[in-house]
């Protein structure tokens, strides 16, 4: 992550950035190989007037523009696209989850596992664990269900203090690591679900509330995190269960707090980042 300057010609920067009409929260890339550098982004305007734009960047002139721009009354918590990394379905738009009425799709089962709200869910994507995912929430419990089994859950983590868990992420290489965030909390808690209740670490360089955390897509071990105090930091956390002290790499947005964070699963090299109005992508 380095800063950008002036770039020779022929060389690619280093970040590129985009200013929304509106303050942006969620965001997410597009996992088409053929959309490079595609992402959608949601508003958060503490209205019933939000929307979900879709951009792209256009590497000839190093420039992001909007591609297409929809309504969604609440503001979008949650931004995924289709799982189409083959390019079979012809509408690309994302679909976004907000506080409003319920997204796509028909009820097949509902399940009631936490005691309060649930803030976020993740599924496995490593490791043949495709029936596998786990939720996180105002409980302050990560609790791990198995689609084939769906009538009872397993405790992973519950907060010692019963603080509201608002994120979770799933390593996409290895099924036995997931990451959480405490409401409030500088810290990310890293958990193995071998060894349940315990976490296998904690990273906590965070000045301020950490407000999003991501995998990447092509290593077990680094993980991103985003906060408060500006930061954006990447972590190599292969010497667990040894005290993880420092981040590899840092970023610092100085002009707003990051509250969300995205590694593209086609683009390895490259984060996303989100603060104010602001959407920035780094070449790590």
């Amino acid at each position: 992550m380095a800063h950008s300057g002036v770039v020779p010609p022929g060389k690619r920067k280093e970040i590129y950035k985009y200013m929304a009409p509106w303050p942006l929260y969620s965001m997410n890339w597009s996992v088409r190989p053929d959309k490079r550098f595609r992402l959608a982004l949601g508003s958060f305007v503490e209205e019933y007037n939000n929307k979900v734009q879709v951009v792209s960047l256009d590497e000839d002139s190093s420039e992001f523009t909007a591609k297409s721009t929809f309504d969604h009354p609440y503001p979008t918590t949650k931004i995924m696209w289709i799982p189409d990394s083959k390019g079979i379905f012809p509408i690309y738009l994302p679909l976004g989850y907000g506080a409003g009425k319920p997204s796509l799709g028909h009820v097949k089962t509902q399940l009631i596992a936490h005691d309060k709200e649930v803030y976020d869910i993740a599924f496995s994507r490593a490791g043949g664990g495709r029936d596998m995912f786990a939720s996180v929430g105002a409980d302050g419990s990560v609790r791990m269900f198995d689609l084939r089994h769906l009538e009872h859950s397993t405790i992973i983590y519950e907060d010692p203090a019963h603080t509201p868990l608002l994120r979770l992420a799933w390593n996409k290489q290895d099924p036995n690591y997931l990451a959480t965030i405490a409401m409030d909390a500088c810290e990310v808690i890293i958990l193995d679900v071998r060894v349940p209740c315990t976490p296998v670490a904690r990273l906590n360089n965070h000045r301020a509330c950490v407000n999003g955390i991501a995998w990447a897509p092509h290593s077990s071990c680094h993980i991103c995190t985003a906060g408060d105090d500006h930061q954006a930091l990447i972590w190599d956390i292969q010497q667990m269960p040894r005290a993880i002290e420092d981040p590899i790499l840092a970023y610092t947005a100085a002009e707003g707090e990051v509250n969300q964070i995205q590694w593209g699963a086609t683009q390895p090299d490259w984060i996303a980042i989100c603060y104010n109005k602001s959407l920035e992508i780094l070449r790590v």
